[in-house]
């Protein structure tokens, strides 16, 4: 085994139909085999251990959420590579979701190219190959290069907290927190929050 072409099994949950057929198509596209799940319980129903598998997994579902999906799977030891999707105003429960064990979060509407990464990610961690982790000396070089105030921006982002919320907080613009978010993706080489907290844990 090896080489980009290792294929992944993919358990796609999200209660929206819609979205479920698209995301499903998607990485078919790509050639990656998948089942569509409209609910966690029913991705408990047909998941199969034998597989080499990872989750696309929408934080918000009727029934058993999410979060408590990635609990469940823990507590019966289960370890499947997670990848969260959410919608914009759930990004604390990402947030939570990443430092629960999840690889990966996407914000709606998911860019095809960010889904790919995450599911090439995950596939790396099933085949044992292990993210390509920036070391401490590195990381800390990038938080020195940032000013107090994107220091006080980002402790916020990691809080899940959204940009109206630490603009109130900040008492600036939502648009200087836009601002700030970009010198700190770009000083940090994240694409955005999930990487930062990959990196800073």
């Amino acid at each position: 085994m090896g080489g980009p072409n290792e294929k992944i099994w993919v358990y796609v949950i999200d209660d929206d139909p819609a979205v479920l057929k698209s995301l499903c198509a998607l990485l078919n596209a790509h050639g990656y085999a998948t089942t569509p799940c409209a609910s966690a319980e029913n991705f408990l129903r047909v998941y199969d251990p034998s597989l080499k598998a990872c989750l696309l997994l929408d934080v918000r579902l009727p029934g058993m959420s999410g979060a408590q999906l990635q609990a469940h799977l823990t507590q019966i030891g289960i370890s499947l590579p997670t990848i969260i999707l959410t919608a914009h105003g759930d990004v604390p429960i990402a947030v939570k979701s990443m430092r629960a064990g999840a690889i990966d979060f996407i914000e709606k509407p998911a860019r095809v190219e960010e889904i790919l990464a995450a599911i090439k990610l995950a596939a790396g961690m099933l085949f044992n190959r292990q993210p390509a982790l920036v070391s401490k000396k590195i990381v800390a070089d990038r938080l020195a290069k940032l000013t107090d105030r994107e220091k006080v921006v980002m402790n916020h982002l990691l809080q899940g907290k959204l940009n109206k919320e630490i603009a109130n907080e900040l008492g600036v613009s939502q648009r200087t927190v836009e601002g700030h978010r970009a010198r700190i993706r770009e000083k940090m080489q994240a694409r955005g929050i999930a990487d930062l907290i990959r990196m800073l844990g």
